[in-house]
């Protein structure tokens, strides 16, 4: 009986640390350092790809970024252009809490969106109800993981959540135009 509540005890312990996702600390000492603020301010030119839960790649995109900012107060305008003619636009407005930490605000973006960042990484959480081709919609969680790179580059990985279970993938990357 002993060894059934430890064996239990040391699943639900793995289950528990699973769903809590990765952190940000092993990124806090990596360069070049990120500040949201910084990189999205001016113009950024993205590729990306959207996958489902079987890896297959099922959208393919590219997005014109456009960022400005007054004081702690940012705006990220997103023209997302899918490969199967479709135009979709998304406003960004972002605020600078201080000490590596934002909240966003977009249209389809229920509540606030959080980020924090250490190093050279920005975690997003937030929840959007996505609408699939079929016409369906959902409510997704976003477990959104980016990464600065050297010369403006940026590495986008966004994990798309239903009950806790990673459901689709968004990768995308980041050029900041010089």
């Amino acid at each position: 009986m002993k060894f059934i509540a430890t064996t239990l005890l040391a699943i639900s312990a793995t289950v528990l640390t699973a769903c809590g996702g990765m952190s940000l600390k092993p990124y806090k000492a990596e360069e070049p350092q990120m500040s949201l603020r910084d990189y999205f301010n001016g113009e950024i030119e993205a590729w990306g790809i959207v996958q489902n839960r079987s890896g297959e790649v099922i959208q393919r995109f590219d997005i014109d970024l456009t960022g400005t900012w007054a004081g702690n107060e940012g705006t990220l305008e997103e023209t997302f252009h899918y490969y199967d003619g479709r135009t979709e636009e998304r406003t960004w407005h972002i605020t600078d809490l201080g000490n590596g930490d934002y909240e966003g605000r977009a249209g389809d973006i229920i509540g606030i969106a959080e980020s924090q960042t250490a190093g050279n990484a920005a975690n997003w959480a937030y929840t959007m109800d996505v609408t699939t081709e079929g016409g369906s919609t959902y409510r997704l969680k976003f477990d959104d993981w980016m990464w600065l790179m050297n010369d403006g580059v940026l590495m986008n990985r966004s994990y798309m959540k239903k009950f806790g279970i990673t459901v689709g993938e968004i990768t995308i990357f980041m050029k900041k135009k010089m």
